[in-house]
């Protein structure tokens, strides 16, 4: 094995057969540098901590007695290794054959990245456009979650949360990567903080890469690697209410600790009052599709 090491942090939470994959999927393409696993069970309760300690005796296994949430249980894999480069991995995603091994090659070349992931695409093999994307705006959100960002044809600020600047198969820098898969350089955390446990889920990975780009560091889009993502894999297809208010909770508190101080009051009250009215109208959705599946 050449090259500095690699520590990878996954958190868990009722999810064993998407976590016995991704796994798995490590085992058979690991990096061809030393390889650490760490896995923090988030009081699943449910055989996914025991799977884990049954099938990969290779994985250093914490079981959190509560559900600490993504932030302060990556947090805890983190704080436990020393390796030079650490992989958040999201329990619904798989590896594929020399991603980390580009990704990390890559890494090594370019010291000014202190971030980077890679194209991750759905089951399906269609591209997840959420693995690269732009700080949000109040537009670019709002076109976003309305459904008028997503259109094929949009561009411009109403498409700019998916970072448009860049095709899915086009290397670069861009403001984040997504959550489910975040190369990170030690050093770039040490210098900046690991995740903000502010967050309990949601968010916390675009406030990482926002606190990155304040300091200096590039995040990076590299295409020539990839890993499938399992697209709410582990939250299912409807998000229950404590995610649902997290997800919203996690865009207040993302817009209200970087741009609020600088912005007018009017806009603030603005935004939040926007981000109220989305949480509301999705609870009573969700409830309305739990009320009647499959209509």
């Amino acid at each position: 094995m050449t090259g500095a090491g690699l520590d990878v942090a996954i958190v868990s939470y009722r999810c064993e057969g998407l976590l016995r994959r991704c796994l798995t999927s490590l085992r058979e393409h690991p990096p061809s540098r030393p390889l650490s696993v760490h896995v923090v069970d988030n009081a699943s309760g449910d055989g996914t901590a025991e799977m884990v300690a049954r099938e990969f005796d290779e994985v250093a296994l914490t079981r959190a007695a509560t559900n600490l949430g993504f932030a302060a249980a990556t947090n805890l894999a983190i704080r436990a290794g020393d390796a030079p480069y650490v992989l958040a991995l999201n329990p619904d995603t798989e590896l594929t054959s020399g991603a980390l091994d580009r990704l990390l090659e890559l890494m090594d070349s370019r010291p000014e990245i202190g971030v980077c992931g890679p194209r991750l695409v759905l089951e399906d093999g269609s591209f997840d456009h959420a693995a690269k994307r732009s700080f949000p705006t109040p537009l670019g959100a709002l076109a976003h979650f309305t459904g008028l960002g997503r259109r094929t044809r949009a561009g411009g600020r109403l498409a700019q949360y998916r970072a448009p600047e860049l095709r899915p198969d086009e290397a670069g820098a861009v403001d984040a990567v997504n959550g489910a898969f975040m190369l990170i350089r030690r050093a770039a955390l040490e210098a900046v903080g690991r995740f903000d446990q502010g967050y309990w889920m949601y968010m916390e990975d675009l406030d990482l890469c926002y606190r990155l780009a304040n300091a200096g560091w590039t995040t990076w889009y590299e295409p020539s690697a990839t890993a499938v993502h399992v697209k709410a894999g582990t939250s299912g297809p409807v998000r229950s209410p404590r995610l649902t208010w997290a997800f919203h909770y996690g865009m207040y508190r993302f817009y209200r600790k970087h741009h609020a101080p600088e912005r007018n009051p009017a806009v603030n009250v603005a935004v939040y009052c926007g981000i109220a009215a989305k949480l509301a109208l999705t609870l009573a959705a969700n409830a309305v599709r739990v009320a009647r599946p499959g209509r």
